[in-house]
């Protein structure tokens, strides 16, 4: 039961915007203990207090010691206390801690407002689901702006660093414009390092910032609550997008009805948080975004091949033929997110090709091996040697 020191505390906490279900566990009491509590409006009814037990009064500077030291679990307490010879009960040690609990350190989430168009929080989720008649893992990147809760998603068959940058860019496109900082996890494709005072960004993630010019943010290691707006939308994608659609015909197919759920749906809502409906309080926030840059910032997978004597590049399990005059020679090839191989040389290209599985056969461009072909040469020969042998 709560006292009227913890209802006094649960409205100081309000005020400053923590959750209830912080609250909930600060007091250690189920988050429906608190909402009764808001819902009452005024502290319990008052009753007749017991009295404390004589037997904890000689343990009592032992329970200070303890809560100066950040223990606050009351049965962790009582186990300490029983050791030293207490034989007491549960409920007078808790009794006595409930009215020193507003002194101790919050570690609740403070829910906070962000201007419009100051910050997009990136997150991934992952989850099983039917492509193409096959169980997939299916990686969703999810980006929200924090001000008007809006937010992009799009599927994918990896969370490397290239779909991260793809995610942010589409994101990026989908609203219309970029915000002043992007708040990611401590993932490997956006950080490399990140210890007290300092955060050592992926070079990728850093050429993408500077391109979009959005200052990059990496949330405190194992404080991912920083950015807990997205991870609510992560959630929320999975338990009704994914819950209403269980199988695709392709990736193009979901991602498509990804796009279409969102204007749907997603944008239709009324957040619980800010009361209002997610597109109405978008358009406000819609003219404090940047304006996006000319150029699209490239996603491709950059690798290098050396050119076999045939004249084929060997990627991802098939071959591509190339231009014959590269043979021996190193080329660059560009992997796009979509299966669009590009060759260069150079820096100039010398082929394009779309991905094939190796199942349906080398790829093969005739006009680069025309001059080979035209080059060689049948050997003819006297049929009459043949007629001698006989």
């Amino acid at each position: 039961m709560l006292t009227e020191e913890d209802y006094w505390m649960i409205q100081d906490q309000l005020d400053k915007g923590v959750y209830a279900k912080d609250i909930a566990a600060e007091l250690g009491v189920h988050p429906r203990t608190v909402s009764r509590a808001i819902k009452r409006g005024g502290p319990p009814p008052k009753t007749r207090s017991r009295q404390r037990h004589s037997k904890l009064q000689p343990y009592l500077a032992q329970i200070d010691a303890l809560l100066a030291d950040n223990v606050w679990n009351a049965m962790v307490i009582l186990r300490e206390l029983q050791a030293q010879g207490y034989d007491g009960g549960y409920t007078v040690v808790r009794e006595y801690i409930a009215p020193k609990r507003a002194l101790r350190p919050s570690k609740a989430t403070v829910r906070f407002e962000t201007k419009p168009g100051q910050q997009l929080q990136h997150d991934w989720g992952e989850l099983w689901t039917e492509i193409a008649g096959e169980r997939t893992k299916v990686y969703i990147a999810v980006n929200a702006l924090g001000h008007s809760r809006r937010f992009h998603v799009l599927a994918t068959p990896k969370n490397d660093a290239e779909h991260t940058y793809e995610s942010l860019i589409q994101a990026f496109e989908w609203f219309g414009g970029t915000t002043a900082q992007v708040v990611v996890d401590n993932q490997r494709s956006a950080v490399i390092k990140h210890t007290p005072g300092q955060v050592r960004f992926n070079p990728g993630f850093k050429l993408l910032a500077k391109h979009y010019g959005f200052r990059p943010v990496a949330c405190r290691p194992y404080r991912a609550q920083t950015k807990g707006k997205v991870e609510r939308m992560v959630g929320y994608v999975k338990h009704h997008f994914f819950v209403r659609y269980r199988a695709f015909a392709s990736w193009a197919e979901l991602n498509q009805r990804l796009s279409d759920w969102l204007v749907e749906d997603a944008d239709r809502r009324c957040h619980s948080t800010v009361r209002e409906i997610v597109a109405a309080r978008f358009a406000r926030e819609l003219p404090h975004l940047a304006d996006l840059p000319r150029t699209r910032f490239e996603t491709d997978y950059f690798e290098t091949r050396k050119v076999a004597f045939d004249g084929y590049i060997d990627v991802r399990g098939n071959r591509y033929s190339v231009p014959i005059n590269v043979v021996g020679q190193v080329v660059t090839i560009r992997l796009s997110l979509t299966g669009t191989l590009r060759v260069f040389h150079d820096d100039k290209p010398i082929a394009t090709h779309l991905l094939r599985d190796p199942a349906c056969g080398w790829v093969i461009c005739p006009e680069h091996h025309q001059r080979l072909w035209s080059q060689m040469s049948v050997e003819q020969r006297d049929l009459a040697i043949y007629e001698a042998v006989a």
